[in-house]
């Protein structure tokens, strides 16, 4: 295995995970490191976090989904540093030499300089974040219970989500139906339904990204569901006892006694690595400017995808760090180096847009298929349907449809427990 050509691939998320399983049956010898030693189905963490999906349910193992994969190890480490000359990847406890690197480490959550915020505010990319965020948020109604105080109580039932992306939305909608519906009857000194949930969004509508139509119907949606959402709305300050926003001109302060991040990403430090060690390009987001062909300028050896890399030559904008897009790096990638051995050109890559979705709650969501737009029981359907199928192992998948199909017929979230020591939470 050794004399073959080196393939390592640095992270196991959507553009890793592919990349491997895509180059199974080529000439090559992969190794793929990670510092986790499972693939973490990311969209689906808000479930996790607002109780109605257990972790175990959307994370799978690594070695178990490449266990047939001959010629793929599996490698629980962290990439630290990178050798461009001498092709190592330097790991916190070792090292790992290389023919062709793909570089997969996804993003992190962004304060935008406001690192302190990250203790008050959480954000959602992994599995401790999404059971911290569904410990704080069932502990706030637990505190309301127990608070005389009408204004204490007040602030442990408002919850702000900073950010109408559709991590945001998800969230605000999820934390809807917690109050509305999952929690309805679990309380004697306190009503759930009388929670105030905000939405802060800096553009001028909810889901920018999306079509303003479908803008409009998920905004529809989220007041259904009890969220309140404030656009064109900045975020100045967080503290233990609510935050401060300025829209219009004007300051105002909410008292609330848990926030959430769904505000924006920054990339992996290993970008800031491949700068300095490969002269690879950094956009204001720390992304790597890749190549048409996913890779580094100088070093055709080495290539950049999924949320690490900044693909601009589609469009002139940026590919979005989403999980389709980073499958479809990863497929391409693997591809190339296969054609590479072969002596084979390989066109530039290009992103097929299958479509936009973004769910708000049960029977809610919206969806863009080109130039079609649908929203509401449909949208949610088609939404069920891609998720359960982007799932990688067929165990989850059914683990996963079952919990739905009862979530969605009792109406109730059996992954509400409060665990763990929480970071500045109730």
């Amino acid at each position: 295995m050794s004399a073959l050509h080196r393939v390592v691939i640095a992270g196991g998320g959507f553009g890793g995970l592919y990349a491997a399983k895509s180059l199974a049956k080529a000439p090559v010898a992969v190794t793929l490191i990670d510092q986790r030693n499972f693939h973490l189905f990311q969209p689906l963490l808000y479930q996790v976090a607002t109780g109605g999906l257990s972790p175990g349910e959307i994370a799978s193992p690594l070695r178990v989904v490449l266990r047939r994969n001959p010629n793929t190890e599996v490698l629980l480490g962290e990439v630290v540093d990178l050798d461009a000359g001498g092709r190592r990847v330097i790991l916190s406890d070792g090292e790992a030499g290389y023919d062709e690197l793909i570089v997969a480490t996804g993003a992190s959550h962004h304060y935008f300089g406001n690192d302190q915020w990250a203790a008050l505010a959480p954000g959602l990319k992994t599995v401790e974040d999404a059971t911290e965020i569904r410990s704080r948020v069932l502990a706030a109604f637990e505190r309301a219970e127990r608070e005389p105080d009408l204004e204490k109580r007040r602030a442990w039932l408002t919850f702000v989500i900073v950010g109408g992306g559709p991590t945001g939305v998800e969230l605000a909608g999820a934390l809807g139906e917690i109050a509305n519906d999952t929690l309805r009857h679990d309380f004697r000194r306190i009503n759930p339904a009388e929670a105030q949930i905000l939405l802060i969004e800096g553009e001028d509508r909810v889901l920018p990204l999306f079509p303003p139509d479908l803008s409009a119907k998920a905004e529809k949606q989220l007041i259904g569901l009890g969220v309140r959402s404030l656009t064109s709305a900045r975020v100045t300050d967080i503290d233990p006892d609510g935050v401060a926003i300025e829209a219009g001109g004007h300051e105002q302060r909410i008292a609330a006694r848990t926030v959430l991040w769904a505000a924006g990403v920054r990339a992996s430090r290993l970008g800031k690595v491949l700068a300095e060690r490969a002269g690879a390009p950094l956009d204001r987001a720390g992304r790597v400017v890749v190549e048409p062909d996913l890779s580094l300028p100088g070093h055709p050896e080495i290539h950049v995808i999924g949320d690490l890399a900044n693909f601009s030559h589609q469009g002139g904008q940026p590919l979005p760090g989403i999980a389709p897009v980073a499958m479809a790096q990863g497929r391409y990638t693997a591809h190339l180096v296969i054609r590479r051995l072969r002596g084979q050109p390989m066109a530039p890559f290009h992103y097929f847009d299958k479509g936009n979705l973004a769910t708000v709650g049960r029977n809610k969501a919206v969806a863009q298929f080109g130039s079609l737009h649908i929203a509401g029981f449909l949208a949610w359907f088609v939404w069920v349907f891609v998720h359960l199928m982007y799932l990688v192992e067929f165990e989850n998948r059914l683990l996963v449809f079952v919990e739905w199909v009862y979530n969605y017929l009792t109406r109730n979230r059996g992954a509400r427990l409060i665990t763990g020591a929480r970071r500045g939470g109730p």
